[in-house]
């Protein structure tokens, strides 16, 4: 796969994209949209506004009906179904409301797993998933299955096996969705953290708090982007 420069520096860059199914559903009508190297956005809003099918898309797990999609500068369409799945593996690191953690398996094992598709040997991987696991505050969780665990800390499992592959974006679909008010607001303060170090993210969320905790905000409504905001901006100018 050779990378395409025409967007140097962003790490996701839609054009003109459009998704539509059978029945004359349209779900994204012309989405433009540019995600650089190190951002932290937020993708914000109601149910069936066309938010999960753009998660979809900027994921590569589905291909648009229309328009240009470059992921890490590889435009998508180029690529084989095999060739997209290492794309995946290679740049991308995802984190769900409902966590999918394997309840047989201890963190350590279910961050490892998540690397089992890169090509690293299997001591390394469990090398990089202890790493991860201290780095998202879980040190001493390392042993333990996701039944031994807190909703907040499946979450952080969750997070640290999205990371340990050093993916070019964190993609994560309401990840306090699953969660109560004091874990969900240690979720966002560790995401916050993880874009402090440079990591490049991307929150879908229906909650209007969290969106606009974000450095910028992309409200989706009926499948076209309607505003982008920019609230941490804001704050500081005034």
């Amino acid at each position: 796969m050779n990378p395409d420069t025409d967007s140097p520096g962003a790490v996701v860059a839609l054009s003109g994209v459009t998704k539509s199914y059978p029945g004359g559903v349209h779900a994204l009508r012309g989405i433009d949209l540019t995600i650089g190297h190190a951002e932290m956005v937020a993708i914000v809003g109601p149910s069936g506004s066309g938010k999960s099918t753009l998660l979809h898309i900027i994921g590569t797990l589905d291909r648009p009906t229309t328009g240009s999609v470059r992921i890490a500068g590889h435009d998508i369409a180029e690529l084989s179904d095999r060739e997209l799945s290492a794309l995946r593996a290679q740049h991308l690191g995802f984190v769900f409301q409902q966590f999918h953690l394997n309840p047989t398996m201890t963190a350590l094992d279910n961050v490892a797993e998540g690397l089992l598709y890169t090509g690293i040997p299997p001591t390394e991987r469990r090398e990089r998933a202890a790493a991860t696991l201290c780095r998202v505050g879980l040190a001493d969780r390392m042993s333990h299955k996701p039944g031994e665990l807190s909703g907040g800390q499946k979450q952080r499992v969750a997070i640290a096996r999205a990371l340990a592959g050093e993916p070019s974006l964190l993609l994560a679909d309401e990840p306090t969705g699953a969660l109560d008010t004091a874990s969900g607001k240690a979720v966002m303060e560790l995401m916050h953290a993880l874009h402090a170090e440079g990591t490049t993210i991307a929150v879908i969320t229906h909650d209007p708090a969290i969106a606009a905790s974000l450095p910028r905000q992309v409200q989706i409504l009926d499948g076209r982007i309607e505003t982008e905001r920019y609230p941490a901006a804001c704050d500081t100018a005034q």
